[in-house]
């Protein structure tokens, strides 16, 4: 099961990206574990979320979907922003 880093910028205040529920419902539903956030302490608004994902294909599919648009809108992810970076192994 790969780890899964996803980095952006946000454009809500980071304490409310922080405590949000959406990732855990967005990704929980595809048996995403071990969901882990950080935050850059240079830049409050640069953002990262870092997790274990069983099955990339349904994670890619997932974030084309309005859910997980809605989800970032929400948390005021700047889509554009967004750079998903996958663990491999050489």
């Amino acid at each position: 099961m790969p780890t899964v880093i996803g980095h952006h910028n946000i454009s809500k205040d980071t304490k409310h990206w922080l405590s949000s529920p959406k990732r855990k419902e967005l990704f929980g539903s595809l048996g995403i574990t071990n969901i882990r956030t950080f935050v850059d302490p240079q830049n409050p608004k640069r953002v990262a979320v870092m997790m274990d994902v069983p099955d990339m294909d349904k994670m890619a599919a997932l974030m084309q979907s309005k859910a997980a648009a809605d989800a970032m809108t929400h948390d005021g992810v700047v889509p554009e922003s967004l750079v998903i970076l996958v663990e491999t192994k050489g």
